[in-house]
């Protein structure tokens, strides 16, 4: 038996003995295969874009949107992020010579300042034709994060691949509460 077959018999089993196209497990899986598949991305199938959250309402009152911190714009919804196991920290950047006081500065709770998302209808522009790039926002164009279909690392470590990283700092999450119509932002 072939690695990709276990592979993807292990995905199988995680998923319930189902196959589950909103499950994380199964979007990385398919943004992974899609990565290696093509050289230079120029038409990916519709099916891989998470739907612009400006198109549809928001179904669920527990789903976060997140907007540009700059112009207010909805960019994805939280049911569009991918997690990850969290790396080593700053261990995982020796090989950019980290100096031993910036490593011991840390506390050993190295937290993501990114999120990963799959890729949003918006984005489309930007990916076709190009292995790696800027995130701007549609909107107000100020960048948000950068893409890569080879992978980056995030800022705690791990690498994530392929990669659509938005920064939380150029972003706010709205929040909606469950009695009336009225929103927070955090």
């Amino acid at each position: 038996v072939n690695p990709g077959f276990q592979g993807q018999l292990k995905l199988y089993e995680a998923m319930g003995c189902a196959v589950d196209t909103s499950s994380v497990l199964y979007k990385r899986y398919r943004l992974e295969m899609l990565s290696e598949r093509f050289s230079e991305p120029q038409d990916l199938p519709r099916e891989v874009f998470a739907v612009d959250p400006t198109t549809v309402c928001q179904t669920s009152n527990t789903e976060v949107l997140y907007r540009c911190r700059k112009c207010r714009r909805a960019l994805f919804r939280s049911s569009s992020i991918l997690s990850h196991t969290e790396g080593m920290g700053p261990t995982a950047f020796a090989h950019k010579r980290i100096t031993e006081s910036a490593r011991l500065s840390g506390n050993g709770q190295e937290k993501c300042t990114s999120y990963f998302i799959e890729p949003v209808q918006w984005m489309e522009p930007a990916l076709l034709g190009v292995m790696e790039g800027q995130l701007l926002c549609p909107k107000c164009m100020s960048k948000l994060g950068s893409f890569s279909w080879r992978g980056d690392q995030c800022s705690c470590g791990r690498w994530v691949t392929p990669a659509f990283q938005i920064h939380k700092s150029r972003v706010d999450e709205v929040r909606t509460l469950p009695v009336g119509n009225f929103q927070t932002a955090k």
